[in-house]
């Protein structure tokens, strides 16, 4: 059995040696004979959080089957814990959660889950989450929890699958079926092309174009088959000829969806990458006259919020969720980032200290909202279902997504960090699992803190906690992603202004 402490948890594994069907009891020890049961568990590997042992505890640990009413002693190991320091805190965050996308990926494929546990469908993997899963992977590689060979590897399975996977017009799905690769509709009509989470994934890939830039043959194949593959992502022919592009097309239902994307969300890197692309781009005018028209009522806010001025985004909810803030910035740094509409830095400061501001308003008086267990997003719902959390009324439901404090750690530091602590010190007995923190926690649903959790993990959540912390951290992604020349070209094209120029 091994053991490794943490600042204030142990994780404890004896796979080389788990029976499955075995129960076992796990005990602890701080000095002398004193044993305390810790878990009972048919698993082979446990959590287990220690602060309310105290803190810098050396421990001592027993395993036992007891199995069919009987005992024996199977395993023993001994671990430390010690308060971390941020930056210490700051890398096993980033650690747990990016086996989200190397241990947890779809082994065929590469590509990312949709959810753990699985969708009642079955086996989903999804585009979006995959693109966040790349960024993941440079980040893994960069930091050495992988080798770059490995890194490389993954990303050539991925590349592979990237081509044979069916795409619409260079596009792929939302979502596709693991065991069959084939796709799987998101909705009723959603069974096509989507370019929303298309840009998420080719986002990821002209990051690791510039990232692995290495005189082997593996990378020199590896930045080939992205480049045939953002070649061929035709983002001119969803405009259908006009001023916008839309979101989906279907060989089945057309543009049933019809579903042009404008108003200020997620998918400003839509229009940035269509600028961009050399084989399929599109003019200025989709960007200027579609996404940022002025008869687009989501666009343009400029309403006032807790003393603050918030440029774009929807006013009814101050902005809207916070991935808003994350999704198209995994790769385009927002530092220095203007155009005629906003300053980029300063629109996701203002967004996320308004989202932060709102909770610590706590309008309808949700349990725990404060300075350490704030940020509203897209998240699973405790104790059930699924929705964009908001601030505003039918948007907030007491739930706090980790998500969305984490993610927002290069715009708010120390109030983010404050997030991270509080979650993992004082809840993380409940919302720290294997792969990082779960998908959300309310406080309000009950006293009990076992069903205060939604203990469930999502890609497109995952993804940017280990991508924009690292972007907090060391600039990673946004350096190479700003480095691509179509994207350069691509953001000249639509007016922008890029003040700290990168290398």
């Amino acid at each position: 059995m091994t053991a490794e402490g943490y600042d204030s948890h142990v994780e404890l594994d004896w796979s080389d040696i788990y029976q499955q069907g075995a129960e076992y009891e796990l005990r602890v020890s701080t000095g002398g004979d004193d044993w305390a049961v810790r878990t009972t568990t048919k698993e082979s590997k446990v959590i287990d959080f220690v602060n309310d042992l105290g803190t810098a505890l050396s421990l001592k640990y027993k395993l036992f089957d007891v199995s069919n009413g009987k005992e024996k002693e199977v395993a023993e190991a001994r671990a430390k814990t010690r308060v971390f320091n941020d930056d210490e805190l700051l890398d096993m965050v980033q650690q747990y959660t990016f086996r989200y996308f190397w241990d947890f990926a779809d082994e065929k494929s590469g590509w990312a889950r949709e959810r753990s546990p699985n969708m009642k469908d079955g086996d989903i993997i999804t585009s979006g989450g995959t693109g966040f899963g790349i960024a993941s992977v440079i980040t893994g590689a960069e930091r050495g929890w992988i080798t770059r060979e490995q890194a490389v590897n993954r990303m050539l399975k991925l590349t592979k699958s990237l081509r044979e996977f069916e795409r619409f017009h260079g596009m792929w799905g939302h979502w596709y079926q693991a065991d069959t690769q084939e796709i799987f509709h998101f909705s009723k009509y959603d069974d096509g092309g989507d370019t929303v989470e298309s840009a998420f994934m080719a986002q990821g890939l002209l990051t690791a174009r510039q990232y692995f830039d290495g005189d082997s043959a593996e990378e020199q194949q590896l930045r080939k088959e992205i480049t045939e593959l953002w070649e061929a992502m035709e983002w001119d022919w969803y405009t259908k000829g006009e001023d916008v592009i839309y979101w989906h097309w279907s060989k089945n239902h057309g543009w049933k969806m019809d579903h042009p994307i404008k108003g200020y969300n997620e998918a400003l890197i839509v229009y940035v990458l269509a600028a961009s692309s050399p084989t399929h781009g599109t003019s200025d005018k989709p960007y200027h006259q579609g996404w940022a028209g002025w008869n687009v009522p989501t666009f343009r806010n400029y309403e006032d919020y807790y003393g603050m001025s918030l440029p774009l985004g929807n006013k009814e909810h101050k902005g809207g969720p916070l991935f808003f803030a994350h999704y198209s910035f995994m790769g385009l740094d927002p530092r220095g980032l203007q155009d005629r509409y906003a300053n980029y830095w300063q629109q996701n400061v203002r967004h996320t200290l308004i989202n932060r501001a709102y909770c610590l308003d706590n309008p309808y008086g949700w349990e725990g909202y404060g300075e350490d267990f704030w940020g509203l997003t897209a998240g699973d719902k405790v104790p059930e279902g699924y929705t964009a959390h908001a601030p505003g009324f039918q948007r907030d439901h007491g739930t706090i997504t980790p998500t969305a404090a984490l993610s927002s750690m290069p715009y708010t530091p120390e109030e983010s960090m404050k997030v991270l602590k509080n979650l993992y010190r004082n809840h993380g007995r409940e919302l720290f699992g294997e792969m990082g923190f779960y998908d959300g926690i309310n406080l309000s649903v009950s006293d009990d803190p076992s069903e205060q959790v939604r203990k469930t993990y999502l890609a497109i959540d995952q993804g940017p906690i280990v991508g924009m912390i690292e972007n907090h951290r060391s600039g990673l992604l946004w350096r190479y992603f700003m480095r691509d020349p179509d994207v350069r070209r691509g953001l000249n094209k639509l007016g922008f202004t890029v003040n700290n120029e990168q290398p």
